[in-house]
């Protein structure tokens, strides 16, 4: 069996928290934010949770996380 990896991409991208839940940050503030509103950029900001209904595609990309 060859070794298993972490995705890299995946690992640049999100952390997990004690709890075993997944910190990733917003999409969508990268670039034209001009046509953006302020509202729509403000709420952008910081850090929410991965969906539960995802967490099965985050074991797979990060397999050593205990997920």
């Amino acid at each position: 069996m060859p070794k298993m990896k972490t995705k890299s991409g995946a690992k640049k991208r999100f952390r997990v928290r004690p709890g075993g839940t997944v910190k990733r940050g917003h999409a969508f503030k990268r670039h034209i934010l001009t046509k953006k509103s302020t509202k729509t950029k403000r709420h952008l900001r910081g850090t929410t949770a991965v969906h539960e209904t995802n967490m099965g595609h985050m074991a797979q990309m990060l397999p050593f996380a205990g997920l």
